[in-house]
C-alpha cells in the first residue's frame, strides 16, 4: 500500500506518468548578460539553430548560438527607439521580429542587423502588443492584452491592422488578457490564449463560417497562460505566475486541447515563454517578481532554463 501511494504521489509531481519512461529535467541553457535583463520573448532560427532573446526591461535583444553557455548583445537597449522587447519570433526567410509592447514590431535582418521594416499599432494608446507568430503564407499576427485584437502584418506595408477582433469573445474583454499566440503549420488556423479568463481560442484562417471559437478544454484550464507552442497536434501552455509548462492534445481539428501531462518547478522562476530546439524546450525564466513587473526583490544570474524530456 505505501509503495502504491509513492508512486501515486511521484506521477502526480511530474504530472505525465505513463507518458515518458523519465521525469523532465531542467538545466541552464546558458547565460544572458546584465544585472537587469528581465527577459520575455524568444525565438529561434531553424537555420543555424541560434536563438534570440529580448529584455522586457530595457529593449536589449540577445543573441545564443545553439551551443553557447552565455549570449551576447544582438541589438543595444534602446536601439532604433525600442523601449521593451517582448515577442520574438524569426520567420521563415530569416527575419528577426521584435515586438515593442508600447509601439508595434520591428523586423532585422539577422545578418547584417539592418532594420528592414517597423510596423506601428494605429491609433491612441492604450494598447500593449505582446506576442506573434506566421501563418502559412508568412503573414504575422499578432496578441494585443489591453485591446483584446489580433493584428495582420505583411512585410511591404507599415501599419498594423486589425484582423480579429475578440473583445466581444472572450471572458472578460476589459482585463489583460490575449497573450501568446501560435500557428498552425498548415496554415489553418491560430491559437491564442486569454491568460486572465484561463481560455484558449481558435482563430480559422481558411474563411470558415465561424472564424473564432473557444476551444473546448478537458483536464484544466489556460491560467495565467503566457507563451505557446504548436508543434503538430501538440500545444505547450507556459504559465509565468504557476513555474509550470503544461502539454495538450488537439483533437477535432485544433477545436478540442486535453491536457496530457504537466511540468511544475520554482525553478523555472516566472517562465514566459519557450520555443523547441533538438530535444530540449529552451524557456524564458524573467525573474518578473524580483525586482520586475511582479514583484520586489533582487534577481540572480539571469538565464534561458533547458527542459529535457517534456
Amino acid at each position: 500500500m505505501l509503495r502504491t501511494v509513492a508512486v501515486a504521489a511521484a506521477c502526480l509531481a511530474i504530472a505525465a506518468c505513463g507518458t515518458s519512461s523519465a521525469a523532465p529535467r531542467l538545466s541552464t541553457a546558458y547565460e544572458l548578460p546584465g544585472n537587469a535583463v528581465y527577459p520575455e520573448g524568444i525565438g529561434l532560427d531553424p537555420r543555424n539553430g541560434d536563438t534570440y532573446v529580448g529584455s522586457f526591461a530595457d529593449g536589449s535583444v540577445y543573441r545564443a548560438s545553439a551551443d553557447a553557455a552565455r549570449a551576447e548583445v544582438f541589438l543595444p537597449a534602446g536601439a532604433d527607439g525600442r523601449k521593451t522587447a517582448n515577442g520574438i519570433k524569426v520567420d521563415s526567410s530569416g527575419r528577426l521580429w521584435v515586438i515593442d509592447s508600447g509601439v508595434g514590431v520591428s523586423v532585422y535582418d539577422t545578418d547584417s542587423r539592418a532594420l528592414l521594416a517597423r510596423f506601428e499599432v494605429p491609433g491612441a494608446a492604450p494598447r500593449f502588443v505582446n506576442d506573434l507568430d506566421f501563418g502559412g503564407d508568412g503573414t504575422a499576427y499578432l496578441t494585443d492584452s489591453v485591446r483584446n485584437v489580433v493584428y495582420k502584418a505583411v512585410i511591404g506595408s507599415s501599419e498594423l491592422t486589425v484582423a480579429y477582433d475578440l473583445t466581444s469573445t472572450a471572458r472578460d474583454p476589459q482585463a489583460f488578457a490575449l497573450n501568446g499566440i501560435a500557428a498552425d503549420r498548415d496554415g489553418r488556423y491560430l491559437i491564442v490564449v486569454a491568460m486572465s479568463a484561463a481560455e484558449l481560442y481558435r482563430i480559422d484562417l481558411t474563411g470558415g463560417a465561424e472564424p473564432i471559437r473557444k476551444m473546448a478544454l478537458s483536464g484544466g484550464d489556460a491560467k495565467n497562460g503566457d507563451g505557446l507552442e504548436l508543434r503538430d497536434n501538440t500545444l505547450w501552455i507556459v504559465h509565468n505566475k504557476d513555474n509550470t509548462i503544461s502539454r495538450w492534445t488537439l483533437t477535432d481539428n485544433g477545436a478540442t486541447a486535453t491536457r496530457a501531462g504537466e511540468f511544475h518547478d520554482p525553478a523555472l522562476n516566472i517562465p514566459t515563454t519557450m520555443v523547441h530546439s533538438g530535444d530540449r524546450a529552451l524557456v524564458v525564466s524573467s525573474q518578473f517578481d524580483k525586482g520586475g513587473p511582479l514583484g520586489q526583490g533582487t534577481p540572480g544570474t539571469f538565464v534561458v532554463s533547458a527542459v529535457s524530456g517534456f
